[in-house]
């Protein structure tokens, strides 16, 4: 996804920003290195994991997780482009790809959000699959 420069000051209040530029070269990312340095974790030592199945439960007033999607983007994936809590790449750069030069703040704020769950769900926190982002 294109990085506009709308979103800028969104990624650096959410701390992003260096993280997004990366995106403008290719260049061989060090995983563990880049996870501490965002998460603030040890990248040596004991590791925590776990899996969050039911994490709908802990969104604010354990609301559907599509109806907190469709509230923060302001659309929801077709079946054919989801699958369980997790929605195609696709989908993202064909729906979010470039925001309109005549976009409200509003819509900026959408553009925005989905272009951060697509820069954590594919470098931070990629799915196994390579293509697909999970809505968590």
């Amino acid at each position: 996804m294109r990085l506009d420069d709308r979103y800028v000051p969104y990624l650096q209040m959410a701390g992003l920003y260096h993280l997004a530029r990366l995106n403008d070269r290719w260049f061989r990312l060090d995983e563990a290195l880049d996870v501490a340095y965002q998460l603030g974790l040890p990248v040596d030592g004991r590791y925590v994991s776990g899996c969050l199945s039911e994490f709908h439960i802990y969104i604010d007033g354990g609301r559907p997780p599509w109806v907190w999607f469709q509230e923060l983007l302001g659309v929801i994936p077709p079946p054919s482009q989801v699958q369980k809590y997790a929605v195609n790449c696709s989908w993202f750069q064909e729906t979010f790809g470039e925001c309109p030069e005549d976009a409200d703040d509003d819509t900026v704020r959408r553009y925005v959000r989905a272009y951060i769950m697509m820069l954590l769900g594919t470098q931070l926190f990629a799915d196994k699959s390579g293509n697909r982002i999970h809505i968590r």
